[in-house]
């Protein structure tokens, strides 16, 4: 089905078709239209006319309004202030909207086919190391992106740039040659089940042991550079050793990832490892067309903008002296293959704000070389810090890094407790008291990340995450499983539209919110910013909650006035449905 015009789109017309025939001299002049808590819409655009045209505003407004026909769209024009327009669209048009809307699965929402391919990169975690709560933000901020620039029409193609290559390999490797079962498995046979807790249990074992011989013995760290050198000239039996390290670090990644409800899959992951062939030909690309040039023996990029403390310029290091590669030749090979055999048409980044300065630089040295132009762009979609409660960076008691999967497992503990609560009144099973635990404690995490502007920091507060009150996924979860309630228990009656009735306030707002949808969509994917998103939905479940307390759904006056009640919750329920699977956050029908 066809996209569904927005009131706003179709009253903006209208008024641009006032405009054309009272005021032909203006030309294409925009009404500027905005939502308004004076009357629905209102346009303030003809004072700006004004000004141009050297006339009066109100009685250019006047002009305009007369020159508007009559139709089924809009009520009424009041001509307000020195020359707003305050107009209210007539209940049939909002009710008539909403039913061309609800019969489409997409919810009216457009779909441009014509789109681009935007390669995201996000969740990158680092292979032999434990995933902290660091690693929270990139996964759920980019999961959100992926869902929502996909249901907009975009080709999404995923990339998950893992640490998977760097001088710890080569202590890691001759370490596991000298001890050659400490990545064994309890579980024996080729179809034994390994949990992630316990490859990362070896993995730690092994890290920790590996790292105290390297500094403490001489002979063991000299074995293990050379390691090193074995594993960048691709010597066989050092690659298959670094190759088990990835693939029991992907044992725990997935753990990890499943346990956050995330669709990682192995064709996504592309790590650091993933463009060593492409690194010579990346410096010899960059210093034979000048882009880059030799200082000190290392291949530097420079910048006007970017100098030390010193004042003096600090380089973007793309080849150290010593003739090894840093992150740079890494990221600028990544832009290269992601650009010319993914054929991107957006590079999209979701990475932390304190790597802000380092993307700059690569993403201008890029364009120097003309991997990046005006058809071929790249944008980091930085994030903030997770916060504890007093403020400061989230540390553990000790000090320490939290842990994503103890964390994780305290919020679905919490949102459990919470479920339990109302397990006699939802009437809900121990099975299904148990999988909305999760749906919960996880739709919380996410929801908290979400709904803060990912640049600013955060504060991790598990209560008021799984709090039923506020702006929280708990929230807008409860509102669905609502409707579904309602839907249940009103057994005489469909969702059917009625645009012959006369709404109340409250179904207006409702109605107006819903229309609204495609909009803030197309916003949240322009923007990158899916906090706007959850924003939307927040302030839907509000509307729905003052929508409750003034008009009964089941104990309704009419039969027509309890269908139209029925089809303005099923429509909200699916609105919010649509948009927390978006957010990467499940509904559960009883809660």
């Amino acid at each position: 089905m066809a996209s569904v015009p927005s009131l706003a789109s179709t009253v903006q017309q209208r008024l641009a078709e006032g405009l054309s025939a009272a005021l032909p001299e203006a030309g294409s002049a925009d009404p500027l239209l905005r939502r308004s808590d004076r009357a629905d819409f209102q346009a303030n655009g003809i004072l700006a006319l004004a000004k141009q045209l050297k006339g009066n505003p109100r009685e250019l407004a006047t002009k305009v309004v007369e020159a508007i026909p009559a139709n089924d769209v809009l009520k009424d024009i009041e001509v307000s202030g020195p020359g707003f327009l305050n107009i209210t669209v007539s209940d049939a048009a909002i009710v008539n909207t909403l039913a061309a809307r609800a019969a489409d699965d997409r919810l009216g929402v457009p779909f441009n086919a014509s789109a681009g391919t935007t390669v995201i990169d996000y969740a990158q975690p680092n292979v032999a190391k434990e995933m902290h709560v660091g690693h929270l933000r990139s996964a759920v901020i980019g999961a959100a992106m992926v869902e929502i620039l996909e249901f907009t029409g975009e080709t999404v193609v995923r990339r998950h740039h893992i640490g998977d290559w760097g001088t710890q390999f080569g202590m890691l490797i001759q370490y596991l040659i000298e001890h050659p079962h400490e990545l064994d498995h309890k579980a024996e046979g080729a179809d034994a089940e390994v949990s992630g807790e316990e490859a990362m249990s070896n993995l730690n074992r092994l890290y920790k042991a590996s790292r105290a011989l390297f500094d403490s013995d001489e002979e063991f760290k000299t074995r293990a550079r050379a390691r090193v050198v074995d594993l960048q000239a691709g010597d066989e039996e050092t690659l298959a050793l670094w190759q088990r390290f990835v693939d029991e670090s992907k044992i725990y990644f997935y753990s990890v990832f499943e346990k956050l409800d995330m669709d990682i899959r192995d064709p996504d992951i592309v790590g650091e490892s993933g463009y060593n062939d492409m690194l010579q030909e990346t410096c010899r690309l960059l210093e034979e067309s000048g882009v880059a040039v030799r200082s000190e023996g290392a291949l530097c990029v420079f910048f006007d903008d970017v100098k030390g403390p010193d004042g003096n310029p600090v380089p973007l290091i793309v080849q150290k002296s010593d003739g090894g590669f840093g992150y740079a030749a890494t990221d600028l090979s990544a832009i290269r293959d992601r650009v010319q055999n993914l054929k991107a048409s957006t590079l999209l980044y979701v990475v932390d704000a304190r790597q802000s300065l380092h993307f700059k630089m690569v993403f201008e040295t890029a364009r120097r070389a003309g991997w990046l132009n005006d058809e071929v762009k790249a944008h980091q979609l930085a994030f903030g810090t997770v916060l504890g409660k007093d403020g400061k960076p989230f540390k553990t008691r000790e000090g320490e890094t939290v842990r994503l999967v103890d964390l994780l497992d305290e919020a679905i503990e919490r949102a459990t407790a919470v479920v339990s609560e109302k397990k006699e009144k939802a009437g809900l099973s121990d099975e299904e008291v148990v999988e909305n635990g999760r749906y919960v404690g996880i739709g919380a995490v996410k929801y908290a990340d979400l709904s803060t502007s990912a640049v600013r920091d955060y504060k991790f507060d598990l209560d008021q995450m799984v709090s039923l009150n506020g702006d929280t996924s708990v929230y807008l979860q409860y509102a669905y499983a609502r409707i579904q309630s309602i839907k249940r228990n009103v057994t005489d009656a469909e969702p059917t539209a009625h645009p012959e009735l006369e709404l109340a306030p409250a179904e207006r707002a409702l109605g107006l919110h819903l229309d609204q949808f495609g909009a803030a969509l197309a916003e949240v994917a322009e923007e990158y910013a899916p906090h706007k998103l959850a924003a939307y939905l927040y302030q839907l479940a509000s509307h729905l909650t003052a929508f409750y307390d003034q008009c009964p759904v089941m104990k309704a006056e009419t039969q027509e006035l309890k269908e139209n009640r029925l089809f303005l919750v099923d429509l909200t329920a699916r609105t919010l449905h649509q948009g927390m699977a978006l957010l990467g956050i499940r509904t559960p029908e009883r809660l």
